[in-house]
This record gives structure tokens, sequence and C-alpha cells, in this order.
């Protein structure tokens, strides 16, 4: 999934193709904001009427669900799913605090407030995060590109996020073989790209929707199953925490998850040692016993994973834990997911908890495991316990 220059029969590489889409965007004032649109995907001058072309698709009646990408260009398809009642789930930025986000607008929104739901701004205020647990059946996936050809190829602005995203759909059951993808761009944006630059890992289209026209790429070639574990990092693991807690998950199932830089023609020597360690403590055992935490406070800085010194203790913050919910369910699940803390505490009646760790990479570790966990059905919200603060210590669990 991680972006490899691929170059193709006639020299081109994706970073060519990229380009060159950027610049003549730029020189014949063909972009929009934001600008530059280098490095990004491109937002285009009638991008947002390109909500009117998708409700003219066939496959936008049927669709229940639609997962639409949080990329300025489709702001107006954004809205054209809320504006027809339907699902609209949007991918987290960067995938740094889990797979995507359900829209749920307030009742009775009018046309301004769902315009303002479609915005990066709406994404954040009238957002519920999806759990990996959570049974998603996405019909309809609706992509940004900066470049893509009538066969359905697809070249993204290079970081692999879209093509990740799909990959893990397809490993949670969200999507599957017949879910119809498509991609709005600018006529400009429709050029031929060498089937050889892409890779098993890259997501084809169905549908190209342009200002002009609607393509129908017919193409056959199959899309991401899964994840591909061999082409992921550790490096790559750190930066997209709930991957790890779904590799964890098909480690279970007795899936293949050996990652590239732990293939056997890969030296260990070339191995961060610190990765090695990490590795280890994520799979030891149990919970090594548990007492409350002495309440947060700012001159109590490590407590709450503010200390620079990788060997100060470092707290976890557990929230959103569903009305009713027992702390021995969190203890079963901080086991399996070999995240056991030192201690725990346990704020049942404030629906959180706070987990004590010896140093900040095991919180880390900690972190990167529990994403995308659900208890009774409520995704819970992990993240180092930077600014939640416990505000009495309650008695051990």
């Amino acid at each position: 999934m991680e972006s490899g220059e691929q170059v193709g029969s006639a020299g081109v590489s994706k970073w060519d193709i990229r380009h060159k889409i950027w610049d003549y965007m730029e020189a014949n004032n063909l972009a929009d904001f934001p600008r530059p649109v280098h490095h990004r995907i491109p937002n285009f001058k009638g991008s947002f009427q390109m909500n009117g072309s998708i409700q003219a698709c066939d496959v936008f009646d049927i669709a229940g669900e639609v997962k639409v990408d949080p990329d300025k260009p489709l702001e107006g398809i954004r809205l054209a799913v809320l504006q027809a009642r339907k699902t609209l789930l949007v991918p987290t930025p960067r995938l740094r605090t889990g797979l995507f986000n359900r829209i749920i607008p307030p009742p009775g929104a009018t046309k301004e407030i769902l315009r303002k739901c479609a915005t990066s701004q709406g994404v954040r205020d009238y957002s519920v995060p999806v759990g990996l647990d959570a049974k998603v059946h996405v019909d309809l996936v609706v992509v940004g590109s900066v470049a893509v050809s009538e066969k359905g190829w697809r070249i993204g602005k290079g970081e692999g996020f879209a093509d990740m995203e799909y990959a893990m759909m397809a490993s949670m059951g969200a999507v599957k073989e017949d879910t119809i993808i498509v991609t709005a761009v600018h006529d400009c944006q429709v050029v031929d790209i060498p089937e050889e630059l892409l890779g098993d890992h890259d997501l084809t289209v169905d549908y190209i929707l342009t200002p002009t026209r609607a393509i129908k790429t017919g193409c056959k070639r199959p899309k991401p199953r899964g994840i591909l574990w061999h082409e992921i990092s550790h490096e790559t693991l750190i930066k997209i925490p709930i991957l790890k807690s779904l590799r964890y998950r098909e480690k279970q199932e007795g899936k293949d998850v050996i990652l590239k830089d732990e293939q056997p023609d890969v030296p260990v020597a070339d191995k961060p040692a610190a990765r090695v360690a990490r590795k280890s403590r994520l799979e030891s055992p149990g919970l090594q016993g548990e007492t409350s935490l002495t309440p947060a406070s700012p001159g109590n800085e490590s407590l709450v994973g503010k200390s620079d010194r990788p060997d100060a203790p470092a707290t976890v913050y557990v929230g959103n834990i569903a009305q009713g919910t027992r702390v021995s369910e969190l203890k079963d699940a901080l086991r399996e997911h070999r995240a056991s803390p030192t201690r725990l505490t346990w704020h049942g009646a404030q629906h959180q908890a706070f987990l004590s760790y010896d140093n900040k990479s095991a919180a880390d570790d900690a972190v990167a495991a529990l994403q995308g966990l659900s208890l009774r059905g409520s995704p819970l919200r992990v993240e180092l316990a930077r600014n939640q603060c416990s505000r009495r210590a309650h008695r051990p669990r």
C-alpha cells in the first residue's frame, strides 16, 4: 500500500503524470481553492456542481451507504449524499484515529446546515466514529484522483490512503467485489495511464464523472481484497495505528501478516531495535497488577504523556465507554489486544478510564493496538492522556 514509484514501458512514472496534471491545471487557471494544487487531490472550477452529476447516476439511486473521500473537490458529492438522506461515511484524515466517521446531521437540518456538514469542518462537528466491529455495508465508494484513464486506471496524490482505505474496508467485510467505485475529476485529468504502472494494491474505478461527461470504464481488473501486509512496513504501522489492530485480528484468524521489513530476505540488523522491542512488549502477557492512578495535575505531566523522556511513565485515556460496561470487560479487551497496563483507573460514571504504562513507547503501542475497538457496540476513544485528566483517584479495580 505504500507509495513506490513505478515506471512504465515508455519511461513515464506516476510522478511524471501527477506533475503534468498539476502544472497544466495551474497554468490554465483550471484549479480552485486550495491552491496551488501540487501534492493534493486537485480541486477544480465547477467541482461543486458534481453533486448533480452523481445524482443522475443509477448506481447512486440504489445506494444506501456511501463512502466519500474528504477531498475538497468531492464536497458537492458529499452534500448530494446528505440531501438524498443516505448514510455518509468519510475517512478520518490520514487514518490517524480510525477508518471512517459517519456524518449525522442534526434533526431538521436545513440545506445550509447540510452544506456545512459536507465540508471538512462539518465532518469534524457532525460525525461519530465507526469502529472495526461495526456492521457496515458500503454500496458506493467515491474517491478523489489526480489522474484517471478511461480504462479505469487511477493515480492518487502518492500517499496511498484511498487504496489503503478500500483494502481495510475489504478486510472488515464492508465492501464486496461488485461494490461500485466512482471518481470525479476535471476533463483534463482523464489521460492515458500505462497499465504496468499499477500494482496489486492500486484501486481502479468503474465510473468517471467530469463536468462534461460520465464515463463507464468497464474495468475488469480485480480490486484489492484486503491488506497486502508484505507491502506494509513497521513505519506505516506506526503512522496508521488502526492497522495494528486490524493486523492483530487477521493474525488471530490465521492469516499471513508478515510485514515488508519482516520478510526473510531482510537482515535483522536492518530492523530498528526499538521497533523490535516494541513488538515484543506488545506481545507480552496479561495485567501485572492494578492500583489507582495519582490524579493528574499541571505539575505531574509525566503521568499524562507530556514528558519527553522515553522511559517516563505515560497514561492512555479511554473514553466513550458505553453505559453499563463493566471494568472486567475492558480488562478482557486489554488482555486480548496485548495492551494490558500496569495500573487501571476506572471512571465508569464518566464513561472513561485511564491506563498507566511504564513508558511512552508502551503507551503508544497500546493506543495503536486499541484503535477501532468497540465495547457493547460503542467505538472507544483511545489516545495519550495529554488533556484528559483524572480529577480524583478511584480505588483499584
